[in-house]
């Protein structure tokens, strides 16, 4: 079988990407008892959220072609895949993103951390967009592109700031 995705299932895992990302900023953010240091992880997590809400309202705003199943697909093997394949790429969606905290990282640490997180990400999507037709909102999957890109340069800010 020849596997193609919609946008729709591409912003759903999106949408788990940008959860765990948050869930991640949040919990380091507990480790640390500088309030600045808090404060800009509560921020990244807050955007992170923000993000979310972008990409949960872009799904919304689907047309139904973008949305419909391109193959045949009674066991939602496609669905299957794309959780797999977003498993061994970015957090992995069936644990806790936080285990890979410690409570002992720097600050440099978590923000390279996530740093490989953001560019995982941008790799799947790159592999993942050309599985979804112009029909099924490709065009969308590239804007994810382009969101995640904006995450890699702000983090990369930070880090040069630390």
């Amino acid at each position: 079988m020849s596997i193609t995705f919609n946008a729709n299932e591409v912003f759903e895992m999106a949408e788990e990407f940008e959860r765990n990302g948050a869930r991640f900023y949040r919990k380091a953010a507990g480790y640390f008892k500088d309030e600045g240091k808090c404060k800009l992880l509560e921020e990244l997590a807050l955007m992170e959220d923000g993000h979310l809400a972008t990409f949960q309202e872009m799904r919304e705003q689907l047309k139904a072609q973008e949305k419909e199943t391109t193959t045949f697909d009674p066991d939602n093997e496609a669905g299957m895949y794309l959780r797999a394949m977003a498993d061994g790429h970015v957090f992995d969606t069936s644990a806790d993103p936080c285990d890979f905290l410690t409570g002992d990282e720097t600050m440099t640490e978590i923000f390279k951390k996530a740093l490989l997180c953001e560019k995982d990400s941008v790799v799947f999507y790159l592999g993942i967009k050309d599985m979804v037709s112009d029909t099924g909102g490709k065009d969308k999957v590239e804007a994810i592109i382009r969101e995640e890109m904006g995450h890699i340069s702000l983090l990369n800010k930070h880090l040069a700031e630390l």
